[in-house]
């Protein structure tokens, strides 16, 4: 059985500069209306950055919304008709002013699917080169080259709570872990 809604109709509510919000008339699959409030955003992209001594590179950064610093990935918007590859090389350079000679793309992740459409592309960048940090005017980053088992015990004490870190952390682990970051020990990340 299929519980595809089917749009009816629509109006935008409000318009900003990240994001706009709909609100929409959708029909369900056993024919009652029903009203949705979606949330647009063009998406953005996630950066898992391993530097050659197999450290993961962080940005710390004050979050509005919160009202805290947060350890984050680093991580960014898509401009309207970039490519998420493309994003997630400028992202990387402008937060930390590493430029990567390797992206891995670990696919997609939906951040909050009840309410946005908001798709975060995830990507592991090695063979960095350090260059010069060039964030937004309003954008103020520390860059931290972190352990990741450090990483790992941040995330576990809740010390790193943005989601976005934690599954772009996790899934480049599943997804890299057994090959790249295998140390002579034969299995243990390898330190820098």
């Amino acid at each position: 059985m299929s519980y595809t809604e089917k749009r009816v109709s629509g109006e935008t509510m409000f318009t900003g500069k990240v994001f706009s919000v709909r609100r929409d008339e959708a029909v369900l699959h056993n024919g009652k209306r029903v009203t949705r409030e979606v949330v647009e955003h063009n998406g953005g992209v996630v950066i898992v950055p391993f530097t050659d001594a197999g450290r993961i590179l962080m940005v710390k950064q004050y979050r509005y919304p919160i009202g805290e610093e947060m350890l984050e990935l680093p991580a960014g918007r898509l401009e309207p008709g970039e490519g998420h590859r493309k994003a997630a090389r400028r992202e990387l350079s402008e937060e930390t002013g590493y430029r990567a000679k390797h992206l891995m793309y670990l696919g997609v992740i939906y951040p909050s699917p009840g309410f946005c459409e908001e798709a975060l592309h995830m990507y592991v960048a090695f063979g960095l080169r350090r260059g010069e940090a060039h964030p937004d005017e309003d954008e103020f980053l520390t860059v931290k080259a972190m352990r990741p088992e450090k990483v790992l015990d941040m995330i576990k004490s809740s010390a790193i709570t943005d989601a976005k870190t934690i599954a772009g952390v996790f899934k480049a682990i599943l997804c890299i872990m057994p090959d790249e970051l295998r140390g002579q020990d034969g299995g243990r990340v390898a330190r820098g």
